[in-house]
């Protein structure tokens, strides 16, 4: 999303100091490859895992933390989540940060000042169940790993987005696959004929967008 958004302004231009292989602020790998592979060595990355932009303006080297008090009513902040209450509306993040976190700074200006928070995150990130019951089971003392805080903010999936952008309605239907589509999933989309022909133009445009890998040079 940060690097759609730069696009939009004209801020991605030869320099390319924009690297979305490298902009990431905790990341989940898969056992097979080493904690090592998250880091990224300081020459490597110049980013600092946010993109602030004011007045049509990327403000590079800022962070969340650089601008949180400066923030008021009609900014807006995104943050991705980590769990997905679909049939609430609800999304959680995962706390590393024994100080909570961009999460934290940013709710100060969300409760504070009326910010208003966007949370876009991927179906294949659904859970089952309370959001608030799985924080009391992860937040417990004495419990291991990151701890779970739901927070408030207006949900945005794919469902959401092919609503914005065509007007179609998407049901999520199935999910999963093999060879790279293990965290796939399968809408059904309903809408007026040229809705759905929007929609299906749009898929299709996404079906060969590259895939994450971070760390990895462009």
């Amino acid at each position: 999303m940060a690097e759609e958004i730069l696009a939009k302004i004209g801020a991605l231009d030869e320099k390319k100091d924009f690297n979305r292989s490298r902009f990431f602020r905790g990341i989940t790998l898969p056992p097979s490859r080493a904690a090592a592979d998250s880091e990224s060595p300081p020459e490597a990355n110049s980013l600092p895992g946010d993109v602030v932009i004011s007045g049509g303006i990327w403000q590079r080297g800022k962070t969340i933390f650089d601008v949180a008090d400066d923030l008021k009513e009609g900014d807006v902040i995104l943050k991705g989540a980590n769990a997905l209450d679909l049939q609430r509306k609800r999304a959680a993040i995962y706390i590393g940060h024994p100080q909570g976190g961009t999460i934290a700074v940013a709710l100060q200006a969300v409760v504070g000042r009326r910010v208003r928070l966007l949370l876009p995150v991927g179906l294949e990130k659904r859970i089952h169940g309370d959001l608030d019951d799985l924080a009391e089971i992860l937040n417990e003392p004495g419990a291991q790993g990151p701890r779970l805080f739901p927070v408030p903010g207006q949900v945005f999936t794919e469902i959401d987005a092919l609503a914005a952008l065509t007007g179609a309605k998407a049901v999520l239907v199935a999910g999963g696959g093999v060879g790279g589509a293990e965290g796939s999933v399968r809408l059904a989309v309903k809408g007026e004929p040229q809705q759905e022909e929007a929609a299906e133009i749009l898929l299709q445009s996404l079906l060969h967008e590259p895939s994450f890998v971070p760390g990895q040079t462009p």
